[in-house]
């Protein structure tokens, strides 16, 4: 890495006597961290008002990223430059928003490794490897990322891909407890950022697509204790219901659900309101997707798709609101939630906000959970628009899909999880949106297989690719939440981008998949400062200072199954990972890029193979191993392109599927899932994408 001048004891100090006496003592103690204050509930209440520091996933418990900083504006952001930056071994997973307390900066990377550095000059001070059981990466839809750590009095916790809760020292890494949070062995996964509340850790999981039932566990931070859960969907009713929001649940819910789970996993978005007491979950999708055979007589299948409130003091069931009832299109209301305080209507109101994947903007009551207002942000032709109660007006053919139907937005979303940020200066709400939509077709003879995915897509009709996605579109948005209409966009020649960070110096910044890391003008989207990195950014900025200087800082490298040749990005996204950190008159530099990839070659290897083989291979790719290696054989270059397989790796195709033999590079052995002619089949279809990607089929 390269190295920032080292900062000076006394600056430090000095440093760290002002947040203590900023912050108070701790009433547990020295639980400190070098000697700065601890972060504890008082100061995360309150985090809005610590300037210099990240202290939580959204910066404070609103969760706006919005800084209140200024060395770094319109004026001066010409002399922004790169101040340090650290490999992370990887492009895979980085998806993480950093943290900083008090001059240390903590980060999660791919197989939830947890990383510490000094803020101000990047030496590196810790790794943790929590020792991920790497085969369990079968179980996890959108590969092996992780979303970022939390801090709470002296500690450092992260999620593991192998569902443990993690909690180690912030001034060593040395591990202090952990705790299973799911059944060990499951079809479960953690890729999302912790969050604390009233002294407790909160986690929730995913895997709704491998047929599970979601929940969020709260653990007591010090100890790891299982302090409630909440479950987000009803269970077996022969085994009686946790609670009575759950007893009310079943009743919309019709058919076995329970047999594939339901779904509604909670993997990514949870907001805590320490005024209210409350904790808002976002929801996720049903387990299939298709509401016809999940529950086929009907009901809104609660709470899937929903924004669930919950008391932080014990789970209980406060408030929900649905966004898309009867989930049928994998309209996932995980994306990311956030609460402000706007004036509808002559009159202030506490409002949680979200963008989920269905495409409409929603403003909610937070106290109430009553619907305020709803837009669409994107084009969409599932749902004509919202009614006055808050229900969306339904596309009956696209709930009904008797035939076919090209659905938008696709499964990815009109907004994923990508972090958005609200600047109260301006009162807009900054976004990444996307354009797409998918062919969905049901699979009427679908039954539950607990060793794969639960989709319930019919792959093969009519020779079409169902589940294959439209090319996208993309933009950044500049939204109002009170007139519920969009303000400024700019358009991406590449169509996937990061999360946002907006600033008190009128700057917001974002990352692109085609690796640019851009401010723009937070009033009308104009350019002012451009930084070009090799491998794109998917996670949010985030902006912090140390002794007067303010940093930029941004993880960079790809993560997800984003197969981005289908999107026009060109053949492969190569190049390393990395922490990126700016500073004004910052001057470190990278290594020379890696070169391209060079063309696709055709293949050698000879299989003895029909065109039924590969049609054959080509559901089954769809099944197992479209999640890592990309839709049609083609990977953004995260994870192996299948269709560079080389001849010597080809002879020994089925002891790496079946027999484990890359297990320690992350590729599960998939022996009972798949037998040794299936096998054959996919690798004809790998060998028949091969020879059309070089223009021979």
């Amino acid at each position: 890495m390269h190295l920032a001048p080292r900062r000076s004891l006394a600056a430090f100090l000095v440093f760290s006597l002002v947040g203590t006496l900023a912050c108070g003592d701790s009433d547990r103690g020295i639980d400190m961290l070098g000697g700065a204050g601890a972060v504890d509930d008082a100061r995360l209440a309150n985090a809005d008002a610590d300037e210099e520091n990240w202290l939580t996933y959204g910066r404070t418990y609103k969760e706006q990223r919005h800084s209140p900083l200024t060395q770094i504006n319109e004026a001066t952001i010409g002399r922004l430059g790169l101040a340090w930056w650290a490999p992370m071994g990887t492009i895979r997973g980085l998806e993480a928003t950093p943290l900083v307390v008090d001059g240390k900066i903590f980060v999660t990377s791919s197989w939830s490794i947890m990383h510490a550095f000094d803020a101000a000059t990047g030496e590196q001070l810790w790794t943790y490897d929590p020792q991920v059981n790497r085969a369990h990466a079968r179980y996890v839809c959108c590969d092996v990322v992780n979303r970022g750590p939390a801090f709470y009095r002296g500690k450092v916790y992260a999620g593991t891909i192998d569902g443990r809760m993690v909690s180690v020292a912030a001034e060593t890494g040395e591990l202090v407890w952990e705790t299973q949070t799911t059944p060990e062995g499951e079809a479960y996964a953690v890729t999302g950022a912790p969050r604390i509340a009233d002294g407790k850790i909160l986690i929730g999981n995913g895997g709704a697509e491998y047929g599970v039932r979601g929940y969020v566990t709260a653990y007591d931070a010090e100890t790891g204790e299982e302090d409630w859960r909440v479950y987000t969907v009803p269970g077996d009713p022969a085994d009686g219901q946790e609670t009575a929001a759950l007893e009310e649940a079943a009743k919309t819910w019709s058919g076995d659900w329970w047999q594939a789970g339901g779904g509604g996993t909670a993997w990514d978005s949870m907001v805590y309101d320490p005024e209210l007491g409350l904790v808002y979950i976002g929801v996720g999708n049903g387990s299939p997707w298709y509401e016809r055979i999940r529950s086929p007589g009907g009901g809104d299948n609660l709470y899937l798709s929903s924004i669930l409130a919950v008391r932080a003091s014990d789970g209980e069931y406060v408030w929900h609101y649905q966004t898309t009832p009867a989930d049928n299109w994998d309209y996932t209301a995980t994306q990311p939630l956030m609460l402000a305080e706007l004036e509808i209507d002559g009159r202030e109101r506490k409002v949680i906000m979200q963008a989920p994947k269905n495409g409409f903007f929603y403003v909610i009551d937070r106290e109430t959970g009553e619907f305020l207002s709803g837009e669409a942000f994107a084009d969409v032709n599932w749902a004509t628009g919202i009614d006055e109660d808050g229900r969306p007006i339904e596309n009956p053919a696209a709930r009904s899909l008797e035939t076919p139907m090209h659905v938008a937005p696709g499964p990815n979303g009109s907004h994923n999880w990508h972090p958005m940020s609200y600047s109260p200066q301006t009162g807009y709400v900054y976004f990444p949106v996307y354009e797409h939509s998918m062919l969905h077709a049901i699979d009427e003879d679908w039954e539950y297989d607990r060793s794969t995915i639960n989709i319930g897509a019919n792959f093969t009709y009519d020779g079409e690719t169902v589940g294959e996605e439209m090319p996208m579109v993309g933009r950044l948005v500049a939204w109002d939440p009170v007139s519920q209409q969009e303000v400024w966009r700019v358009e991406h020649p590449n169509p996937l981008s990061g999360g946002t960070l907006s600033t008190a110096s009128g700057l917001v910044f974002q990352g692109r998949a085609d690796g640019q890391l851009r401010a723009y003008r937070a009033t009308d989207g104009h350019l002012l400062w451009s930084f070009q990195h090799e491998t794109g950014i998917a996670a949010a900025p985030v902006t912090y200072a140390v002794d007067g200087t303010q940093y930029v800082a941004v993880m960079a490298g790809w993560g997800g199954p984003e197969v981005l040749i289908n999107m026009g990005l060109g053949d492969g996204a190569t190049g390393p990972g990395r922490l990126l950190v700016f500073a004004l008159d910052g001057a470190a530099t990278l290594p020379e890029p890696m070169p391209p990839l060079p063309p696709i070659e055709a293949p050698t290897f000879e299989l003895a193979a029909s065109a039924t083989d590969v049609e054959a291979g080509e559901e089954l790719y769809g099944l197992n191993c479209w999640g890592c290696h990309g839709a049609a054989a083609a990977s953004g270059g995260i994870t192996p392109d299948l269709r560079r397989t080389t001849a010597d790796v080809h002879a020994v195709f089925e002891d790496i599927v079946l027999g484990g033999q890359r297990a320690a590079l992350g590729m599960p052995p998939f022996d009972d899932r798949l037998n040794p002619d299936e096998v054959r089949q996919i690798q004809a279809y790998v060998l028949s994408r091969a020879r059309e990607s070089v223009g021979e089929n």
